[in-house]
């Protein structure tokens, strides 16, 4: 039924004009739509994400969006941390050696950062 539809991300936020900024300028996705003061789309890839104004902005404690960077993993992380990007370090994951702010597992490696309002985001490469 859905296989073949496009699905699209959303991410509360408590404030959209500073999120706008940080999709934007630092993530550089390209703002392809707005409603007010309530929702900004933005295009990633052939992809979109919705970040919409909420109450429950920062409360989901998991991974939230997951960017396929391929084998560029290394420069996206180190142009992000250019931009001011903290990194999050999980110590407590079976399984991996942390490299710099890179996560690798057997065959893949994994980078966490979060968002203004706390969103857990991450980049995945080989």
């Amino acid at each position: 039924m859905l296989r073949d539809k496009d699905a699209v991300a959303n991410l509360a936020v408590k404030d959209l004009a500073v999120s706008r900024r940080f999709y934007h300028d630092t993530l550089g996705l390209e703002e392809v739509g707005s409603e007010g003061e309530e929702l900004v789309v933005f295009q990633s890839g052939n992809s979109t994400l919705n970040v919409y104004r909420s109450k429950f902005a920062g409360t989901n404690q998991a991974t939230a969006v997951t960017w396929d960077v391929g084998n560029e993993i290394e420069d996206v992380v180190g142009r992000l941390k250019a931009k001011g990007i903290k990194f999050e370090h999980y110590d407590d994951m079976p399984g991996h050696t942390l490299k710099g702010d890179i996560h690798v597992f057997d065959g893949m490696k994994v980078t966490w950062f979060k968002d203004p309002d706390g969103n857990i985001l991450n980049v995945v490469g080989r």
